[in-house]
């Protein structure tokens, strides 16, 4: 069996992710980078309560094959353009630097729909940023989900993402075609596929959008036990 490190265990996406990969009887253990201690108890769970500023002394002792990242954050939250940038750029890219020098094989990425570089709007550009500087560490394997408005009970009021989601979900008959991927995702659906493509896609770069990832989870409920 394999070993797997999961960063942001605690968000919408991150917190399935974590649930799905520790009855997964793919891993024999699941590392999680958290500030706090999660009141959970499993014998396959490895907690280190992280300073995320110094990444590197969290992460030297530990080797794992597969990564799952789940970071993110928002402007509102994040406070700034260079608070966003290090929680959805900075921290990230260490941590699959790190991995990879310590032997892990496979990254998956939470990134989100519209990812792209060359972006005029902000969240969409770190996002293309992001996926491009971890392409360029060539990992055997990448897995790059990019979903679109999520769907799930978030911790913290995001009333913009709210109304989005209201507004997807009275529209989303009418996304057929290429407008299916813009459709909402639920956030046990990411989680999922996350697994579920870390398991089974070819190695190389793999860019999962979000109709895809409806469609795994929609047609692949055992795919990662």
């Amino acid at each position: 069996m394999k070993t797997a490190l999961i960063a942001g265990p605690t968000g919408l996406t991150g917190k399935k992710c974590l649930e799905y990969l520790l009855e997964s009887g793919q891993y024999s253990m699941v590392t999680v980078l958290t500030r706090k201690k999660l009141n959970i108890e499993n014998k396959k769970l490895v907690q280190i309560i992280t300073d995320f500023n110094d990444l590197q002394e969290s992460l030297k002792q530990v080797k794992v094959n597969d990564v799952y990242c789940c970071l993110g954050t928002t402007m509102k939250k994040a406070g700034s353009k260079e608070a966003f940038f290090k929680v959805d750029f900075d921290y990230p890219l260490q941590i699959a630097s790190f991995l990879k020098q310590n032997g892990a094989s496979t990254f998956n990425l939470v990134s989100a729909i519209g990812a792209n570089k060359n972006s005029t709007i902000f969240y969409s550009k770190v996002k293309g940023e992001i996926e491009q500087a971890l392409i360029k560490l060539h990992f055997p394997k990448l897995n790059i989900l990019r979903p679109s408005i999520l769907d799930g009970e978030r911790k913290e009021s995001r009333p913009g993402e709210k109304a989005g989601l209201i507004l997807s979900k009275i529209v989303a008959p009418l996304m057929i075609g290429p407008l299916k991927k813009y459709k909402p995702v639920k956030a046990c659906a990411v989680a999922f596929a996350l697994i579920y493509f870390s398991i089974n896609a070819p190695e190389g770069v793999n860019i999962i959008e979000s109709d895809k990832i409806n469609s795994i989870y929609n047609k692949e409920k055992y795919g990662i036990n």
